[in-house]
């Protein structure tokens, strides 16, 4: 129901834009996010985003460099990444809110993409 797709390898400092395509049966009226999992990490919250596109979240890591959105009419949400640093390398995956906004806590997340690999050299 949700297909996560758009990583690759960058080199630090450059940009990447991820894609993530939901079903509108399980979109159109609830929050969606990313979030990332790097090596030996857990995983964790990187950017949410309400059902109206209009309110948005970010990890204190990521504020400034990445912007999410999304487009309801097409059920689908993007994660434009810039100025990418090493320590973002993980997988990134995409989900869909059990409510319409969503949070910072995974719990709060009902369906789940099966991830895209960011991998930023130095």
């Amino acid at each position: 129901q949700l297909q996560a797709f758009g990583g690759g390898l960058v080199q630090a400092g450059g940009s990447l834009r991820l894609s993530c395509a939901a079903s509108r049966r399980t979109s159109s009226n609830n929050g969606m996010a990313w979030f990332r999992q790097a090596p030996g990490k857990a995983r964790e919250f990187v950017a949410s985003v309400d059902w109206t596109g209009r309110t948005t979240y970010y990890a204190d890591a990521v504020k400034g460099r990445f912007t999410i959105s999304r487009d309801r009419a097409k059920s689908s949400m993007s994660l434009q990444m810039n100025n990418l640093e090493p320590e973002d390398t993980a997988v990134y995956y995409c989900a869909t809110a059990r409510s319409a906004y969503g949070g910072r806590d995974e719990s709060g997340y009902l369906y789940w993409g099966q991830g895209t690999l960011v991998t930023v050299s130095s």
